[in-house]
């Protein structure tokens, strides 16, 4: 090997290790410690630890630690906190088309929804993060919401009719429960348990492991498999804290993220059906909607949605409808 090479050779390798500096990154998010969300961000510490060599250490904030999801998106917007792991549904506040993956009945099982998140679609909502002094890396499982509640089985839109039901502060959401004669009423996560227990609110929705993790089962009763929407969480970046960073340690971020989402995705799915089977054990009375029943309560939901495209960005409705259309045609073949 020629002199001028190994003095090349060595002279890149203090260069490649300056790429990556000592860095914490501290990643906040709602769930519990028990909840696979918190597994895929030990999945993801591990990853980026391991390619760092330990320069870059991530460090959990669970059951928000580190306040509500607009506490912590103002925190990544001014650079005080790095990542954190927010519901797509939440993301609606800054980007208002995130809002087209709250349409009901969209998907009918996991195998579509990421179709739909991991391809073209999903990767134009998340090209929209930038402006907003964001940045997406990955979306990771949260799963099918469904519906408990204090009061009565719901086996019909009518069911719900009049049920004070706690949603996400999502215009989406507002107006589907709205549409079917529900009272929704937003409020942050963190504040569900007690107006569960107090009565303040009468109902919920969210996926069973969330309904597990939070013991939602102790306040509620009754539990309907809805399955009425499927929700992701958003992997997201301080985008000033991401600008320090070299494309190295971009690279190390970005892959780990979507190597996380593969495990995160695989534990939620194995905690859906083991989740359902312990909130039956624990006492709620378990009922499903009808096929027939769902198809209702999306005709009763879609003037809704015609009034949410109407506000659209044109180029990416038509992205969406082409990307669920597509999805649709191979689920009859």
């Amino acid at each position: 090997m020629g002199a001028a090479l190994l003095a090349t050779l060595h002279s890149a390798v203090p260069a490649m290790a300056q790429e990556i500096q000592e860095r914490t990154i501290r990643f906040g998010h709602l769930l519990n410690k028990d909840h696979p969300v918190s597994k895929g961000v030990q999945k993801f510490a591990e990853i980026v630890t391991a390619r760092s060599a330990g320069k870059i250490k991530v460090k959990e904030f669970p059951s928000s630690q580190l306040g509500n999801e607009l506490q912590q998106q103002a925190a990544l917007q001014g650079g005080t906190q790095e990542m954190m792991a927010p519901g797509t549904s939440f993301l609606t506040g800054i980007v208002k088309e995130f809002g087209v993956l709250d349409f009901p009945f969209i998907v009918s099982n996991e195998k579509e929804a990421d179709a739909l998140l991991d391809g073209p679609l999903g990767k134009r909502l998340m090209d929209r993060l930038p402006q907003h002094g964001l940045v997406g890396l990955a979306y990771w499982e949260n799963g099918f919401r469904n519906v408990t509640n204090s009061k009565r089985p719901i086996s019909r839109p009518e069911d719900l009719d009049g049920l004070k039901i706690r949603v996400m502060l999502n215009p989406v959401y507002i107006d589907v429960f709205k549409a079917v004669k529900a009272n929704p009423v937003p409020l942050a996560f963190g504040e569900l348990f007690t107006a569960l227990e107090t009565r303040a609110v009468d109902a919920q929705e969210n996926p069973y492991a969330i309904i597990l993790s939070n013991r939602f089962h102790e306040v509620q009763k009754y539990l309907t498999k809805t399955n009425h929407t499927y929700n992701a969480f958003a992997i997201i970046v301080s985008k000033k804290f991401w600008d320090k960073l070299s494309p190295a340690e971009q690279k190390i971020l970005q892959d780990a993220a979507v190597e996380a989402r593969n495990y995160q995705r695989q534990i939620s799915r194995a905690a859906t059906g083991q989740a359902l089977t312990e909130l039956k054990e624990k006492g709620m009375v378990i009922n499903e909607l009808s096929p027939a029943e769902a198809v209702r309560m999306q005709q009763i939901s879609k003037p809704v949605i015609e009034k949410f495209e109407a506000s659209y960005d044109p180029d990416t409705l038509r992205l969406f409808h082409s990307e669920i259309d597509s999805i649709r045609k191979n689920r009859k073949m």
